[in-house]
């Protein structure tokens, strides 16, 4: 009887351990476990407990493969990527299936990021003095063979190209054309713009990204020069082109007879450019900040910045608590934060936890009877999983500081894992032990189309194939010297005719030449598409 005793008492125990804040839920489970195996142990000795030890493994595992096929994913982000990508821009809502194989359902989750960047860009280019306007979708065949006929590597397939390169046969766009009287013009407009694409990727989505101008062989058919603005995904190793702005110099309007008259009075063409990004940014923004939780989004591009959870517990003050959420969201959206509460009633908190977490939700504000009473609320940051209880009457200035706080954290991480993996090399040796290994390569070129192919060619039957991406506006700091020297003589080595050193177009010192002419291109490795 007296061991019987003990059992309930210690049963009685274990309840006790039990949180009335469902939030803590799973750290008095295991409160509960350890009272339970301490009765057995009293009573029954090692070999039941052994027995029971085994019992709650078992509980725990099949648990666990609960959550996998609940609101979790399967696929996780190191282990296989390409799954784990399909699955969160599913399950994050951002997209949905449609009966139309390549095309796509944008909901409501990825229209509000694209409206956000699109308010900023719309309103930029308007202060530039740029107008909006709207063109069929359908091009006629005999302006494709018009641009073919005049331009070299133009084909008329290039839109089908484009279609299985994007993944999708539909998808938002936006693309700017404008002339101007003069190149200076043209020139300092096509930096302009490359740069509100910059601030798109690193002050609205928290992406770094190199600006720089592509090379010949990388630039835009017919057009003069172009300008990138390129990404890297650290999981794959791999660049994306972010965004590109294009000078297209007077190569169009000579096709297509764009005049205009000078100042003085004489018909001149007009210096053209183009620039364009879509949809592919939020993509990139998704492939850099999520992770096996879903998705993470930054807080200048959520639709929702702050999500408030109550925690009702059963004769606990339901209402106080409702009450509390409204007021808090009330309060936050005077402020300008984009705030909502969960009220739904047919979801545990558990779950709106895990569902907000898969969307991304910058800052999750949870408000149980406890915070009730102490008048305070429970913040949980998406980036990190910080908690932190912030007063009811200062959560205005708490929450800004944080949603601040949040977006400048993602940048800084997703900027240190990008540099992480820039190598700077001198040898081939040195670059083809780089690209095996997925860096990103800032390596110094001699600007020779002909050993750009090679230098693809020749990492393809090794290693994959290396592209160049841009030769960054930023340049490293080269060393004058023979360091310098070698570092040339090395990269014209690719090719037996580049063998030789060359003196500069003004016949000074070679090493002012190289300073002059030297680009450190940014190479990556992309892999052959089956």
């Amino acid at each position: 009887m007296f061991l019987w005793l003990l059992i309930l008492l210690l049963l009685f125990g274990a309840l006790l351990s039990l949180s009335i804040d469902f939030r803590d839920f799973n750290f008095h489970i295991k409160g509960v476990v350890l009272w339970i195996k301490v009765a057995l142990w009293l009573v029954a000795g090692p070999r039941l407990q052994l027995r029971t030890r085994t019992l709650v493994r078992i509980v725990w595992k099949k648990k666990e493969v609960k959550k996998e096929t609940g609101l979790g994913l399967s696929a996780k982000k190191d282990d296989n990527f390409g799954e784990w990508y399909s699955e969160v821009v599913v399950s994050g809502e951002l997209i949905e299936y449609y009966d139309i194989s390549g095309c796509y359902i944008l909901r409501p989750w990825t229209m509000s990021i694209w409206e956000i960047m699109q308010a900023f860009f719309d309103a930029e280019i308007k202060q530039m003095k740029i107008k909006n306007c709207y063109f069929p979708l359908f091009v006629s065949p005999g302006v494709l063979q018009k641009e073919k006929d005049h331009i070299e590597g133009f084909a008329p397939e290039a839109s089908l190209a484009l279609l299985l390169a994007c993944l999708s046969r539909e998808f938002l766009w936006q693309e700017g054309h404008t002339a101007f009287a003069t190149k200076e013009e043209a020139d300092n407009e096509v930096l302009e713009i490359l740069e509100l694409y910059s601030r798109i990727y690193e002050e609205y989505l928290a992406v770094p990204v190199f600006k720089g101008k592509k090379s010949e062989h990388e630039k835009f058919a017919g057009g003069l020069y172009t300008t990138s603005v390129e990404a890297f995904i650290p999981n794959t190793g791999r660049g994306i082109q972010g965004a590109t702005s294009h000078c297209l110099g007077q190569n169009f309007a000579k096709m297509f007879e764009i005049n205009f008259e000078n100042d003085k009075g004489e018909k001149a063409m007009v210096w053209q450019n183009s620039w364009a990004y879509s949809t592919r940014t939020i993509g990139v923004m998704v492939m850099v900040h999520g992770d096996d939780k879903g998705l993470v989004l930054p807080p200048k591009v959520a639709a929702i910045q702050v999500i408030v959870i109550p925690v009702p517990y059963k004769d606990a003050d339901t209402k106080g608590i409702y009450d509390a959420c409204d007021a808090t969201v009330e309060t936050l959206t005077k402020a300008g934060v984009r705030a909502e509460a969960d009220f739904r009633d047919n979801y545990s908190p558990g779950w709106k936890y895990s569902h907000w977490e898969m969307k991304g939700v910058p800052l999750r504000i949870e408000i149980g009877p406890k915070d009730l009473a102490n008048e305070q609320v429970r913040a949980v940051r998406r980036d990190n999983s910080a908690k932190s209880d912030l007063s009811m009457a200062s959560v205005v200035e708490h929450v800004k500081d944080m949603l601040t706080s949040i977006q400048q954290s993602l940048f800084d991480v997703a900027k240190q894992k990008r540099d992480a993996c820039i190598q700077v090399v001198k040898t081939w040796d040195e670059f083809v032990e780089a690209l095996s290994h997925k860096k990103m390569i800032l390596a110094p070129w001699c600007d020779e189309e002909e050993v750009e192919k090679d230098v693809k060619a020749r990492t393809k039957g090794e290693i994959g194939a290396a592209k160049t991406l841009c030769s960054p506006f930023e340049q490293p700091a080269l060393v004058e010297g023979k360091h310098l020297l070698f570092l040339v003589m090395i990269v014209h080595c690719v090719l037996p005719q580049a063998n030789q050193p060359r003196s500069g177009p003004t016949g000074g010192e070679v090493t002012d030449y190289q300073f002059d002419c030297l680009l450190s291109f940014v190479l990556q490795l992309l892999h052959v598409l089956d």
